[in-house]
């Protein structure tokens, strides 16, 4: 295989999470496409490391369904999920967010948010859909930090890069602009209001979970 990667020049990190975030960005950029067979002697030597940072590397990534191992048989590139699937996760845990951001965050964050959530308003109020997911994913991640929760920080530290890729090519549920744009902006009143309980009944209208 041709070489893909340039070796990792040392940032501070820890080295098994350096080769993780290499790993993970090749297979959303599609450097590692989706059923490619990953070698871990080879990945080390295109990384500049020993063979036991990547083999930890690709570990993490079969957890949360990136890759694929079948012992003495393979190790790939996992094939996408079912986008469905990882947006009815994403949306149910996005109304958790709202709700444990509502009730506990400060007064700054709540208004840190509320710029997330009306980049978000305006992106749906458009025809672009790759806008609107974009700063979607944008106030998405910056609620799992706002609601304080250190569970909630563990499990997407893990599930992050998973969701990114499953959810790339995602549609909205609401077709009509007017009528998107219209609920993404009764879920920012509500959050603003910190009413849990409407911006979360309003997130399932958006993504057809009610």
């Amino acid at each position: 295989m041709t070489q893909k990667f340039a070796p990792l020049a040392p940032r501070g990190a820890a080295l098994g999470d350096e080769v993780h975030a290499r790993l993970a960005d090749a297979i959303l950029d599609g450097t590692l496409a989706p059923g490619e067979q990953l070698r871990d002697q080879e990945l080390a030597e295109w990384l500049g490391v020993s063979r036991t940072p990547v083999r930890e590397a690709l570990q993490r990534l079969e957890r949360v369904g990136l890759v694929e191992v079948i012992p003495h048989r393979y190790t790939r590139v996992a094939l996408p999920r079912a986008e469905d699937d990882t947006m009815e996760f994403v949306a149910y845990l996005m109304g958790n967010l709202t709700r444990m951001t509502a009730a506990r965050a400060t007064d700054e964050t709540l208004r840190e948010a509320l710029t997330y959530a009306d980049d978000m308003v305006h992106a749906a109020r458009g025809e672009d859909r790759a806008a609107l997911a974009e700063r979607s994913y944008a106030f998405f991640s910056f609620l799992t930090r706002a609601a304080d929760n250190v569970a909630v920080r563990r499990v997407m530290k893990e599930a992050e890069v998973a969701i990114r890729r499953d959810i790339k090519d995602w549609r909205p549920f609401v077709d009509c602009p007017v009528a998107r744009g219209g609920l993404y902006q009764e879920y920012r009143d509500a959050l603003a209001a910190r009413d849990g309980a409407v911006a979360e009944d309003v997130l399932r209208r958006i993504h057809g979970l009610a």
